[in-house]
């Protein structure tokens, strides 16, 4: 029986594994297409913003997502986001 339990304990942390997962891949296509950078720049700058801002990413990941069901996002991810693309463009145009 505690077999089947930490079966199913295991099982819901994948599916919040995979979920988290997911959120972050399309935020990730969004910070591509915004940028216009490769996916690797793209989860840089995504990590950068978690770490300036203590947030975790799959809450920064969400909370970009959500945009596009017309949120607003928050303003320490909001300001962090555009600094980091502030930094990105300027070093490529090094």
């Amino acid at each position: 029986m505690a077999e089947v339990v930490e079966l199913r304990a295991t099982n819901q942390q994948l599916g919040r594994a995979m979920a988290s997962r997911a959120v972050i891949d399309q935020a990730r296509g969004m910070v591509m297409a915004l940028a216009l950078c490769s996916s690797e720049n793209a989860w840089d700058l995504l990590v950068g913003v978690s770490q300036h801002c203590n947030i975790k990413l799959r809450d920064v990941a969400a909370a970009l997502v959500a945009t596009t069901k017309g949120r607003t996002l928050p303003e320490p991810i909001r300001r962090e986001l555009r600094r980091a693309l502030r930094r990105f463009h300027a070093a490529d145009r090094r």
